[in-house]
């Protein structure tokens, strides 16, 4: 065996291992994008920004988890109304969005323990007096 062979054995191994891994990645189930939407909302992130300095301005604590009851304690005035997205980013499926109305003074609670445990993102949006308030928050249930 000369070195012309050895030259061409490894470019002919090299092409068949990346054409494995073209074919292996074409494959694959589950490639998901962040959202449906990805375009749209990158064009409307700056609103997004301005939504989450309004809820910073707040000085409070909107969004805080209850490890022990396995619920997501909301702290909004009386009488808005919100939304609240569970995002999973590793399974787009068991995303959920529920639409919270305050009643009471105090905190809102919502139930969790209809969720599947790991990893959640929690978005809330709200709308008081014609401002818009965003706030995300990480959790492990």
């Amino acid at each position: 065996m000369d070195w012309g062979k050895g030259i061409l054995l490894t470019i002919i191994g090299f092409v068949a291992l990346i054409m494995t891994l073209v074919v292996i990645s074409v494959r694959m189930d589950g490639i998901e994008l962040v959202t449906e939407n990805y375009y749209e909302e990158e064009i409307k992130y700056q609103d997004r920004i301005d939504q989450t300095n309004e809820a910073t301005s707040l000085n409070k604590e909107i969004i805080s988890y209850d490890s022990q009851n396995k619920s997501v304690l909301l702290d909004l005035p009386t009488g808005s109304e919100a939304m609240l997205h569970l995002f999973r980013p590793s399974d787009s499926s068991l995303d959920q969005e529920l639409a919270v109305s305050v009643t009471e003074i105090g905190k809102t609670s919502v139930s969790l323990t209809q969720l599947k445990s790991g990893y959640w993102r929690v978005k809330l949006s709200w709308n008081v007096d014609g401002v818009d308030y965003y706030e995300e928050k990480k959790i492990t249930i």
